[in-house]
């Protein structure tokens, strides 16, 4: 007899969604997974990228499988919300602005021919009038808008799991702040070691470890898929600034290449009290390989040549930046060979896993973590759910 029916591995966006809709339906579950380390500096464990306070929102997307991963997961924040008592969706928007041409031409006409399939009301604006609209922007005079006002802006990473789990927790699931090192399939049973010493048993695992999924011997085969790390950059804000910022939408800055992408995000109160405008990018490839180069990342404040040009690009897109004082972080995006997330068995027919992001499933997490609770419970995804596009690529 097993100590669990199921066990989720890892107490990140999606392993902590998964719990809950596999707790919803079935008892027998357990969550295990580490707290956020109060002091990141001296932690030389696991981290998770979702220790930050926002991230995008949005339906409007080139891509339809990651359309649809959002539809389905924005739906839901509210029943969320109101079952766990955690607030973590705010609806401020999200534009996306550029040229119209090539990569953004592209990505935009996909966006914009499903807009009406899934239920988006999107707002589209010519040069003179975007500026006007959202004057905070000091756009090139090309750029074009594309803006979501409904069913968008950013989720707190952290608040979220908090709801997830909170109902998880509600619903009967073991949560078991702990750090898996070691699973087994015995055959009888799955069998986990913790780094606390503690051994757990459970018909079936899967593992949702986000970047650290190949960096310790949880899965009986490696995944295809790219641990790297990202800079961050966060302008801090006095009063004055808060206000010629106000009304500012979560904003994607589409370029001719991916590598000149930014992301910005509006101004949102941290845990220390002051309130920071955050950019990012999409242009640094750093494989992280080990435990070791992970947390060594995690322990930095990203790379300074990345910092420095996200400031640049920061100031050139909005000139009230300036003067700001200027602090900087480090996160993971989990790149997976086919784009997608994993979702599938290994060759264990035991042990599944459930992980890469591809830096834009924050906001797709719930659903993400629904399939794999499906895939548990089912025993396979359905084309419904993307099961061709979820399928694992292993090395």
């Amino acid at each position: 007899m097993t100590d669990f029916r199921y066990i989720v591995i890892g107490a990140g966006m999606m392993g902590a969604a998964a719990a809950r809709h596999l707790s919803s339906q079935t008892d027998g579950v357990a969550l295990i997974g580490p707290a956020e380390p109060t002091d990141r500096k001296n932690h030389y464990g696991v981290f998770s990228s979702h220790y930050d306070e926002a991230r995008i929102t949005r339906g409007f997307d080139g891509d339809p499988v990651w359309a649809e991963l959002a539809k389905r997961s924005i739906e839901r924040y509210a029943e969320i919300e109101k079952k766990s008592g955690v607030r973590f969706y705010h609806e401020v928007g999200c534009l996306f602005t550029g040229d119209g041409n090539r990569l953004a031409g592209d990505y935009v006409s996909g966006a914009m021919s499903r807009k009406d399939a899934l239920g988006l009301t999107v707002e589209t604006y010519e040069p003179d009038a975007l500026s006007s609209r959202f004057p905070m922007f000091s756009l090139p005079d090309d750029h074009h808008g594309w803006f979501e006002p409904h069913n968008a802006g950013y989720v707190n990473p952290r608040a979220l799991v908090k709801a997830q789990i909170t109902i998880a927790r509600q619903q009967g699931a073991s949560i078991l702040r702990q750090t898996v090192v070691k699973v087994f399939d015995g055959g009888s049973g799955v069998e986990i070691e913790t780094s606390e010493g503690h051994r757990y048993t459970a018909e079936k695992v899967i593992v949702a470890a986000g970047g650290f999924t190949n960096m310790a011997d949880i899965l009986p085969l490696k995944v295809d898929m790219a641990a790297t790390g990202r800079t961050i950059a966060f302008f801090e804000l006095n009063e004055e600034k808060q206000e010629a910022f106000a009304g500012m939408p979560s904003t994607i800055v589409l370029a001719a290449s991916e590598d000149d992408i930014v992301y910005i995000l509006p101004p949102v109160r941290y845990p220390d009290g002051k309130v920071y405008l955050k950019i990012g990018g999409e242009s640094e490839k750093g494989r992280l390989e080990t435990l070791d180069q992970a947390v060594q990342w995690f322990h930095s404040d990203g790379t300074a040549s990345e910092v420095d040009f996200l400031v640049r690009r920061a100031i050139e897109l909005m000139p009230a930046l300036a003067g700001c004082p200027v602090t900087s972080g480090s996160c993971v995006a989990s790149i997976t060979r086919t784009g997608y997330p994993y979702i599938g068995y290994t060759s264990s027919s035991n042990i599944a896993v459930l992980t890469g992001g591809n830096f834009v499933s924050a906001k797709s997490s719930d659903e993400i973590g629904r399939l794999g609770a499906v895939l548990l419970l089912e025993g396979q995804l359905s084309e419904d759910n993307f099961a061709a596009q979820m399928a694992p690529v292993f090395v």
